[in-house]
């Protein structure tokens, strides 16, 4: 019974020193590196690391650099970070960006801001780095396809403008705040209010300050992740006479629209006409019928005697020399005309 013992205790002692001989080949070289760099891990934490499925060289290499650089940052705190899906790296080399910089800048607020651009192709490290070095961003944005803001003066005549705004990173507001396309699109929005304002093209092109001036002064950084550090206009052209165009198109209009009057009226002549040439034929077919009455008319004043014979003929007289004298009358008409 006390071989068994005794063998089982062996065994036992054995399996345990099989582990620790696992445990010290897996992550002695990691726990001995942490130590010669006084940031020290014990291999409590290696383990339970590698039981939660972090990549513990990543982990122990963070916090040496940032205990290196005098911030001296817990594995826990990396650790909680990694499995939240942040990116430690950018986290720790942020910190230290910013503390070189002097800029204030603590483990959860460079957390909250990685977390916040999480998915985009921005990065916490650019974010200080911008706040330490200003960044340029053209306006508009090449990659809108357009290449410059068009806007119009008061006269009529456009204005092509092309600008560079500086900016500096706000890590106060960089969670929640407005990214570069509102900086682009208010700029934009304030250089066309600009120059619209404006009386001339001409003052445009004598004074592009002007134009910086009236962005800057409308605070177009608030609710945004940067700060407006100038506005300046890279290049200013002369576009179309928009004035003149829109003043051609409305006379092209107007005249379409005078046609189109000119021919109502034209149809309405016409629908007149048609109706007074019908009244014609209705007056002549009146004529007709009272000249067919007055041949009857003679006949009755034959039989009542109230017209006699010399009396007609003396009427088909004057009818006969009435008509040679419209004759006569018709011929001279047509030698003179010929003439």
């Amino acid at each position: 019974m006390s071989s068994i013992i005794v063998t089982a205790a062996i065994g036992l002692a054995f399996v345990v020193g099989l582990v620790i001989l696992v445990v010290l080949f897996n992550f002695f070289g990691i726990w001995l590196r942490a130590k010669i760099a006084d940031a020290p891990v014990s291999f409590a934490r290696l383990v339970g690391m590698r039981l939660r499925r972090v990549p513990v060289g990543m982990i122990v290499d963070s916090r040496i650099t940032a205990v290196k650089a005098g911030i001296p940052l817990d594995t826990d705190e990396l650790e909680a970070h990694y499995l939240a899906g942040g990116n430690v790296d950018h986290v720790v080399l942020a910190l230290i960006a910013a503390d070189k910089a002097g800029i204030k800048l603590d483990f959860n607020r460079a957390c909250a801001i990685d977390l916040a651009i999480k998915g985009t192709t921005k990065t916490v490290l650019e974010a200080v780095r911008t706040s330490i070095n200003p960044k340029v961003i053209d306006c508009p944005d090449s990659s809108s396809g357009r290449s410059t803001i068009d806007a119009v003066a008061r006269d009529g005549i456009g204005v092509k403008v092309k600008a560079r705004v500086t900016v500096r990173s706000n890590l106060d507001r960089f969670v929640g705040g407005a990214t570069e396309e509102t900086i682009i699109a208010r700029v934009g929005e304030g250089i066309v209010t600009s120059i619209g304002s404006s009386a001339s093209y001409k003052d445009v092109l004598e004074n592009p300050d002007n134009i910086s001036k009236v962005v800057l002064q409308k605070g177009l950084d608030s609710g945004t992740a940067f700060e407006i550090l100038s506005v300046d206009i890279a290049d200013v052209d002369v576009g179309e006479n928009v004035g003149a165009k829109l003043q051609a198109e409305q006379a092209e209009a107007d005249k379409v629209v005078a046609q189109a009057k000119a021919e109502v009226r034209r149809a309405a002549a016409v629908a007149l006409e048609g109706e007074m040439r019908a009244k014609t034929q209705e007056m002549r077919a009146k004529v007709v019928d009272a000249e067919s009455q007055v041949p009857m008319a003679m006949a009755e004043a034959f039989r009542n005697g109230n017209l006699g014979i010399m009396d007609y003929m003396k009427m088909k007289n004057i009818q006969a020399d009435s008509q040679m004298r419209e004759s006569i009358a018709g011929s001279e008409r047509g030698s003179a005309e010929a003439r």
